[in-house]
């Protein structure tokens, strides 16, 4: 029997709220923290919630971080049930495990650690500071914890790691492990991924009144621009590569999860400082990317499509291009979830009932999709066939991330029942 969806935008959010509550903040609080070192688990079996590692990915540690510090502040102003002061504690031992055992001595950001902070190669040879991306999600955990404790000096190590990121951008040093990019491509995940960092190190600024925190948030508006300038194509879709090879896979191809992610950065940043013509380049990139990337079939929004919907074809030459035909077709939980935040970000932003119908057909398909069926487990079976169907398929990190389902769900309770402004308004 399928879901029935919220007749009102209060049901709506305490839909959500619930759900976090009872499904997925307890499967991480009881199932994942690490009470001894620090940090948390997430190399767990998708369906039964059993721990099958205690390897952790430092990529996972700052999500973690950015997660419970803000359900601390959610608690706080009494959007969530919880005890602030115990997610605090987890949010603050997260971090300092990342300070302590996260960076090489050059200060990047270590990909992978033992549980009790041991340095690991993926593979021999290949070394520890292996993506920048670990490095942007440790800078998101830091800036989180910055906010909801006050301490400056989570904000200064954030901001230190940050400086060093875009130094190692600009020189072309920055890794990209386990997915790198042929020389002389430039993508999308570039000014997306920091668009997001530097509006979260924007917001800790912010809130420890830091004298950089006008810089950064420029520095935000500049990558929101160069992901609109660069990569927004006339139809509204977001090309994910601009390469000098000639490879058609890697720059024509749609990646429908990753543009809607992308789009509720650029909405919080764009409402932020009153741009208006952000916000509608935003809605149009958002309503053409789900009528591409949704499956009339089958329903749910496909991993990869081309730019009239069709399924990606070969040949391949990189291992980007390998994940792109071997999981086209797959359902997976992390774009329902940013969809289901993006469309109801834009849908209050610009008032288009358009953008509130895409959300009651994907909070459809989503709920009656990957939750998972024993309520004694909880979360979500996050990866699924293109008929709905649980497989075992690793992507991205062997791991079970808890990110992007909690965070979404957060900060939809946040706009439904606090208002817009808190995430789209200024700081």
């Amino acid at each position: 029997m399928s879901n029935v969806y919220p007749s009102s935008q209060a049901e709506l959010a305490r839909f959500y709220r619930e759900h976090l509550e009872t499904s997925l903040l307890p499967f991480w609080l009881t199932r994942a923290i690490d009470h001894e070192h620090g940090g948390v688990f997430t190399c767990i079996e998708n369906s039964t919630g059993k721990r099958v590692s205690d390897d952790k990915f430092v990529w996972s540690q700052g999500r973690f971080a950015w997660l419970m510090a803000h359900a601390a502040d959610m608690v706080r102003r009494g959007l969530l049930s919880g005890d602030a002061d115990e997610y605090i504690d987890i949010a603050k031992k997260t971090a300092d495990f990342i300070l302590k055992h996260g960076y090489t001595d050059d200060g990047h950001a270590i990909f992978l650690l033992t549980a009790d902070g041991q340095k690991k190669e993926t593979k021999p040879g290949d070394g520890y500071d292996i993506s920048y991306f670990v490095d942007c999600f440790a800078i998101i955990g830091l800036s989180g914890v910055a906010s909801v404790t006050g301490d400056a000096s989570y904000a200064e190590a954030a901001l230190r790691n940050y400086d060093d990121v875009k130094r190692r951008l600009a020189d072309g040093s920055a890794r990209t492990e386990p997915y790198p990019m042929p020389a002389g491509c430039k993508t999308h995940s570039t000014p997306m991924i920091m668009l997001n960092v530097s509006e979260t190190l924007e917001r800790a600024l912010f809130d420890v009144d830091h004298p950089r925190r006008d810089s950064v948030g420029q520095d935000a508006l500049g990558y929101m621009d160069e992901l609109l300038d660069t990569f927004m194509l006339p139809s509204g879709l977001i090309q994910e590569a601009i390469c000098e090879c000639d490879n058609r896979l890697l720059t024509t191809h749609v990646n429908p999860g990753h543009t809607v992610e992308s789009m509720w950065f650029l909405l919080e940043q764009a409402g932020r400082y009153g741009r208006q013509d952000a916000i509608e380049a935003a809605r149009k990139v958002i309503k053409a990317t789900l009528t591409v990337g949704w499956d009339e079939e089958y329903g749910g929004i496909m991993r990869y499509v081309m730019p009239d919907g069709t399924s990606p074809v070969g040949p391949s030459e990189s291992a980007s291009e390998d994940l792109i035909l071997d999981t086209w077709h797959t359902k997976i939980w992390w774009p329902h979830s940013e969809a289901l935040y993006t469309t109801a970000l834009a849908g209050l932003l610009t008032g288009d009932e358009d953008l509130w119908q895409w959300h009651e057909k994907i909070w459809q398909y989503t709920f009656d999709t990957f939750p998972n069926p024993d309520p004694s487990i909880g979360e979500w079976i996050n990866i699924r066939d293109r008929q709905g169907n649980p497989i075992e398929k690793v992507v991205g990190l062997p791991v079970k991330d808890p990110f992007h389902i909690i965070r979404n769900l957060m900060l939809l309770v946040e706009v439904l029942d606090d208002g817009v402004e808190r995430r789209a308004g200024p700081l």
